[in-house]
């Protein structure tokens, strides 16, 4: 037996059918955002099960809070901050994030787009490697955007530790690249001498 479905047209309709409760709207809005959302669960929870878990707990908070949507700027992104920070809940619940004092690392400015001859999927796997604590800072100021002052609100710190987690970050997939580059000089017999890199912080959009 066939199971109708409502197609919405508009995100306005699909979020006052779930505001009234109907289960099919908010089966529409849970498919259309769930892969999305279990994506960024995964860059900050690497154990599937537990970014599972977060993004779970974060539809849970969605639907609990719908209501204070204002329909002003965008329902993805406000959806995104909600699943962000329950992943951020999760790894303090786990106590899995160690962040080192930020008067033991030495930090730049912001830094500025600049490519790299990687792809986003290979950058974002150098990315999973690194510490908790960097990969977090380095997840919410290069992917998702946030600026240093909103990531120390939310993960109660200080801004001078949130840029040096980031500079920390920055180093070591610097230091990443250049490994790989190596290796991909050797494999293909190509220059001795590797060519120059300098990674900089990367902002750029990932589902």
């Amino acid at each position: 037996m066939f199971k109708l479905i409502k197609l919405y047209k508009n995100e306005t309709d699909l979020i006052a059918d779930c505001l009234a409760g109907k289960r099919n709207a908010q089966e529409v809005l849970y498919k259309k955002y769930s892969s999305k959302m279990l994506a960024i669960c995964t860059r900050y929870l690497p154990d599937r099960a537990e970014a599972e878990d977060a993004m779970i707990n974060a539809f849970i908070r969605v639907f609990g809070q719908l209501e204070n949507f204002r329909q002003e700027g965008s329902f993805e992104g406000w959806i995104r901050r909600i699943v962000v920070n329950e992943a951020l809940a999760m790894l303090r619940k786990k106590s899995k994030m160690q962040l080192e004092p930020a008067e033991n690392a030495d930090y730049h400015a912001d830094y500025q787009i600049e490519e790299t001859g990687l792809e986003a999927s290979e950058l974002l796997e150098m990315v999973q490697k690194l510490p908790t604590g960097y990969r977090t800072v380095f997840n919410l100021y290069a992917i998702e955007g946030y600026s240093h002052k909103e990531i120390a609100e939310m993960m109660g710190i200080s801004e001078s530790t949130s840029k040096s987690q980031l500079n920390r970050a920055r180093n070591m997939l610097k230091t990443m690249l250049e490994k790989t580059e190596k290796a991909w000089q050797t494999d293909n017999q190509t220059a001795t001498k590797p060519r120059e890199t300098d990674l900089k912080i990367i902002r750029f959009e990932m589902v």
